[in-house]
């Protein structure tokens, strides 16, 4: 699988499927949430309520991954995934690798080829920028997808594209 760095808008990705960093409640919320709701339009919102409806009536657990349509997104699915809250004193890189891992897992049950992720849990979720792309890289450099054959980390702002272009670096 490519891996790709690309900083940048991941509501502008033209992919099989968007990665959607989501709050438990699928409902929608602020940062890349937000952003993939609002420019996703209801048919996202939609999709999710029925899947609180559903399987999800307490909500998506933290480390897990569905997905719904994309909606008016450049993409043909959304797959959204809950990442954990940084915390100083747990250690939630398993929850937070996880996040990744069950996005592919359900890219695969798509057949999806391409797939952009954001950088789960580094935005209001607080988890240091440089140690969620190693968490995203350790994950995406081992994992084997059966159908997916690109995957972007899709980062915003030129400070995080930096951070993320070191760590790659190593």
């Amino acid at each position: 699988m490519e891996i790709s760095l690309v900083e940048g808008d991941i509501t502008t990705q033209r992919v099989d499927a968007i990665v959607n960093a989501a709050n438990s409640s699928l409902l929608g919320g602020g940062g890349v949430d937000g952003a993939i709701h609002r420019r996703g339009g209801p048919a996202i919102l939609a999709e999710c309520r029925a899947l609180r409806a559903s399987r999800y009536g307490r909500g998506l657990p933290t480390g897990q991954a569905v997905a719904t349509t994309a909606g008016n997104l450049p993409a043909r699915w959304v797959i959204h995934t809950v990442g954990p809250v940084w915390s100083a004193t747990e250690d939630r890189a398993a929850l937070l690798r996880d996040c990744y891992a069950n996005s592919l897992r359900v890219a695969d049950e798509l057949a999806a080829t391409t797939v952009a992720f954001p950088l789960v849990s580094a935005g209001i979720y607080g988890w240091p920028v440089d140690d969620a792309v190693r968490q995203a890289l350790t994950v995406l450099r081992t994992a084997a997808p059966a159908t997916v054959t690109q995957a972007r980390l899709v980062l915003f702002g030129a400070d995080t594209h930096r951070i993320a272009e070191q760590v790659l670096a190593g």
